[in-house]
């Protein structure tokens, strides 16, 4: 070692150009050493989005089908053949209106016979009257019999009793007063047999009185076969029920309906076409904030750059559910008055249910972003511009600085929830009528010199692509990181980059 340090210092001393053979090795290892290095680092990309200023809107959106405010099913009590046909889609018909016609002979026929057993019955009434006369007379001679035999049977017990007198005092025969007896017998049997006939008159008469009310029973019977008939001869003319336009009809004429079981629907008439409500399937998470009167917004597939507006008239509390998903129906009333709208449409609505003017807009990019720093970095940048690193008061809990947002519209926002769902958490609802927790969040602004400084915003309603901001030092026109990237690396970001105004092709972030 001694012999290589001596051999050093005396090509050392010998002259510069020995000197420079003795560092030229050295230096250029570390060259090379420091170019390996270099070369192999890779430099950090970011893709920013500027913050805006204007309108925020969180809007439940929803899927619904077109329907007349009244819409009346026409059927048939009735069975039998379609003889006529008055009405055919789209017909406008008035209330009264004879719009088909089943064949009436069966029912015709059904009447009049009817019509013939209640004038038999009522003849049948009329006989039993006359009989009752007859033997109301009847009773009356029975009874004259009856007082008739009672006198005859007085007489024959006054001439008996004479005759026993006489008898006894010896002054007629003995033959004489066993006639006076026969005939005394005579006479109370006589008696007794008018006495059964007037019993016999008075219960014929009875029984013919019951036949009589009987036969009144009858005629009420047959007189309302006969109005059934009647009423089904007359359901055999259907009519419109109301004013409206067909929008459907299930016969032809020589069909045969049947309506043993239920009603066979024969037409739809829709009521007024001017003046029609969506029926929209929201979501549960949703209804709560929907209000009675919101406006409401909804396209159609038949008219892609039209949009209608209507009225939100009510959220029906009847649930539906659907593969575990519960909705219900929130009901939209609006004006068709071109009727250029049919029944049965699917309506794609949106609802807003909550809203921020003329306020800073964050991209909800930013949010979701967190920046691929060592945990040291961060609490160090923290700690520079004074973020504490712990749930803030209000915030419901959430880590206020954290290295990516924590909240509703940082976490969930990129992704938008299918129709009939809306924010879960960054939106305090606005005009909604409710209390909310409220929600902060971390964003990371990209100063002139490239390098990063975290700052603190409470956040507001959010339409899932921006989010209002209600606290914080941001300013219009200030870029936010949305993602990052090494050389030779892919972008990378909290989640999949948003399409929107500060997007560049592909919905890919701009790149700064």
């Amino acid at each position: 070692m001694s012999r290589i340090m001596n051999w050093a210092k005396t090509l050392w001393e010998r002259s510069m150009f020995h000197r420079a053979l003795l560092v030229a090795p050295p230096v250029a290892l570390l060259l090379l050493a420091g170019y390996w290095t270099l070369g192999n680092r890779q430099s950090v990309q970011y893709y920013t989005a500027n913050v805006e200023k204007g309108d925020v809107a969180q809007v439940v959106q929803a899927t619904g089908t077109i329907n007349a405010v009244i819409t009346v099913q026409v059927g048939s009590q009735v069975s039998g053949n379609i003889a006529q046909l008055s009405a055919d889609f789209n017909s406008h018909v008035k209330k009264g209106q004879v719009i088909a016609q089943i064949d009436p002979a069966i029912f015709r026929a059904q009447m009049q016979q009817a019509q013939a057993d209640t004038e038999n019955a009522q003849a049948n009434v009329a006989s039993l009257q006359a009989q009752i006369e007859t033997q109301r007379a009847n009773v009356l001679a029975a009874k004259a019999n009856v007082d008739k035999a009672q006198a005859q049977l007085n007489d024959a017990q006054i001439q008996m009793k004479r005759t026993e007198e006489l008898f006894s005092q010896g002054i007629v025969a003995a033959a004489q007063r066993d006639t006076a007896q026969s005939t005394y017998d005579a006479g109370v049997a006589s008696l007794h047999m008018a006495q059964a006939q007037y019993a016999q008159a008075q219960a014929v008469l009875k029984s013919t009185d019951a036949q009589l009310d009987q036969a009144k029973a009858q005629v009420q019977q047959r007189r309302a076969a006969a109005e059934l008939a009647r009423v089904n001869l007359e359901h055999t003319t259907i009519v419109a029920p109301i004013d409206g336009t067909v929008i459907a009809r299930n016969v032809d004429v020589g069909q045969t309906v049947a309506a043993s079981l239920q009603a066979p629907t024969l037409f739809v008439i829709a009521q007024d076409l001017t003046k029609m409500l969506v029926y929209a399937k929201t979501d549960e998470s949703d209804v709560g904030t929907i209000k009675v009167g919101a406006t409401a917004t909804f396209r159609v597939d038949s008219f892609p750059r039209e949009s209608f507006h209507g009225t939100v008239a009510q959220v029906r509390m009847n649930a539906t559910t659907i593969q575990n998903v519960v909705t219900y129906d929130t009901i939209i009333e609006f004006d068709n008055p071109e009727q250029k709208l049919f029944p049965g449409m699917t309506a794609y609505v949106s609802i807003p249910v909550a809203w921020e003017n003329d306020v800073v807009k964050v991209p909800n990019g930013a949010l979701r972003f967190k920046p691929d720093i060592t945990d040291a970095e961060r609490k160090t940048l923290f700690a520079r511009y004074g973020i504490a690193e712990q749930p803030l008061p209000g915030a419901g809990g959430r880590l206020a600085a954290g290295g990516g947002s924590t909240t509703g519209a940082g976490a969930t926002g990129a992704t938008r929830r299918s129709a009939g769902n809306s924010s879960g958490g960054a939106a305090a609802t606005a005009g909604a009528g409710t209390t909310q927790k409220e929600d902060w969040g971390i964003v990371w602004r990209l100063l002139p010199n490239k390098t990063l400084q975290p700052v603190r915003i409470k956040l507001g309603v959010t339409d899932f692509t921006f989010t209002a901001m209600e606290a914080g030092s941001l300013k219009p026109g200030d870029d936010l990181v949305i993602a990052q990237s090494s050389r030779g690396s892919q972008a990378q970001s909290g989640g999949t980059p948003q399409r929107g105004p500060m997007s560049g092709p592909g919905g890919l972030p701009r790149r700064m």
